[in-house]
């Protein structure tokens, strides 16, 4: 019987040994450093994340719920929420979107670097070709809607190639991004 015991023992003994040798070692702590060192590269990173996102509008097809996904990849917090819930309610009504929307003019407006980042910026969408239609056909969209659509946007850090996500998407009163529109 010792030596069952002893045996057994052992084979535990080996068993914590070897596990504790494929183990790696602790990561070592670090502090976080900031994505951009300069409002330039942010405002550079801001440009490229909406290009991108509106790249991923123009793709959306309101029958396929899938193709929402690379929309919200480019949103968080706000314009996450707010998105999910506008693609979900044109998919629930039936709703179809055909065109495309042009990314305009884009400026900077502001560059915060405490902590995290943020970047505020004014864009101007040309959404004159985007046609929605509910399921008899007839279009959903606004009589007199503008051509040209002023947005206010914040970008905050984020896991994206760019290393920024959308958090806000607001409509703007600052007509003149979009020429005096």
């Amino acid at each position: 019987m010792p030596f069952r015991i002893t045996a057994a023992a052992a084979v535990v003994a080996l068993v914590i040994v070897a596990a504790t040798g494929c183990t790696s070692p602790p990561s070592p702590t670090s502090t976080p450093t900031p994505t951009f060192t300069s409002a330039d590269q942010a405002y550079a990173a801001a440009e490229k994340t909406y290009r991108a996102y509106v790249d991923a509008l123009n793709e959306v097809d309101l029958r396929d719920p899938k193709t929402f996904e690379a929309v919200y990849a480019w949103t968080t917090g706000d314009a996450l929420e707010g998105d999910k819930k506008s693609f979900t309610s044109m998919h629930a009504d039936g709703w179809h979107v055909s065109g495309e929307t042009v990314l305009g003019r884009i400026r900077p407006v502001a560059f915060e670097l405490s902590g995290h980042t943020r970047v505020t910026a004014r864009v101007c969408l040309d959404v004159s070709r985007v046609k929605v239609v509910d399921l008899d056909g007839d279009s959903v969209v606004p009589n007199g809607r503008n051509d040209r659509q002023p947005v206010t946007v914040t970008f905050t850090d984020g896991s994206s190639r760019t290393g920024l996500l959308i958090a806000t998407s607001d409509a703007s009163t600052d007509g003149e991004i979009c020429g005096g529109h």
